[in-house]
């Protein structure tokens, strides 16, 4: 009796002794496919797991010029020590005008050594992106892959300062609109004549459209609105009043079957607003 008590004991220790505390801050280098912008790149992901939920921050950066900070969460699977991680959203990004964010999905397994010390610990695993496409929904984002060691302190936290343009000029509610479905996706036009309209969009006051010009192709924007994200405000800011004032903008909202149109207006005194608030959907009935 004594001995399958220390059996299961062992059992028991073994178990627990191979899910392993994975806390913290991690960095590494990213592969992304050939012809990428950024064919490798920096990486920090700054870990919290509660049980077998994961949530944290992500930073990809090739230097202090070109970086996207994201949030993330996932899960833990400790019997196996794989984490399976989704990027949530953008909350800050600076890079070229010409790059194009991929909100990525990882699979990642711990390993303990294979580095010059044999106390090394790696996270190690590939990522993709669902929809295969990057934020503007034409970009390919192809899969690549992706190695981390553990590190005790973060080394990239870059500030964001928002622009006088934003937090200056007063933002004109133009519509609230309630949807209930979570992906909303968002194109601007130039409304009426080319006349070389820029503008920056930004969400929650976070940025998601640097300084792009306004044509007859669309100036794309992703967002979610669900149960986690009840309520987003979009703003757009005119950076330039074009050739004939003001800055203006057709923007087209599609959320699920629906389908809205709006106009914009922006100048040296306002920006645009428009507020998505989640509405949970009617049951269906019989």
């Amino acid at each position: 009796m004594l001995r399958k008590i220390f059996i299961s004991l062992l059992l028991i220790t073994g178990l627990f002794a191979s899910a392993q505390d994975i806390n913290g801050i991690w960095k590494g280098k990213i592969v992304m496919a050939p012809g990428g912008c950024f064919p490798v790149y920096n990486i920090e992901l700054q870990l919290q797991v509660a049980g077998s939920r994961i949530t944290g921050t992500a930073y990809h950066f090739s230097d202090s010029l070109n970086y996207v900070r994201e949030n993330f969460e996932g899960i833990y699977k400790k019997d196996s020590n794989l984490l399976l991680i989704q990027e949530t959203g953008i909350i800050t990004f600076k890079i070229r005008e010409d790059c194009v964010p991929c909100i990525k999905t990882y699979r990642l397994t711990f390993h303990r050594g294979g580095g010059n010390v044999v106390t090394d610990e790696q996270l190690r695993g590939g990522w993709y992106t669902p929809s295969g496409k990057a934020l503007d929904g034409k970009t390919p984002c192809e899969p690549g892959t992706i190695v981390l060691n553990r590190f005790d302190k973060a080394t990239f936290k870059p500030e964001l300062k928002l622009p006088p343009t934003l937090t200056k000029r007063k933002a004109e509610l133009v519509k609230e609109i309630k949807v209930d479905t979570g992906n909303i996706k968002i194109d601007f036009y130039d409304n009426g004549q080319i006349d070389g309209d820029t503008i920056s969009v930004y969400a929650n006051g976070m940025p998601v459209v640097s300084r792009k010009m306004l044509t007859t192709k669309p100036v794309s924007v992703s967002i979610r609105v669900d149960m986690k994200h009840l309520e987003q405000e979009l703003i757009m800011v005119g950076e330039n009043l074009g050739s004939i004032p003001p800055n203006t903008a057709l923007m087209i909202v599609t959320a699920g079957d629906k389908r809205y149109q709006l106009y914009l207006t922006s100048d040296e005194q306002k920006n645009a607003m428009v507020r998505f608030i989640y509405e949970k959907p009617l049951a269906k009935t019989q």
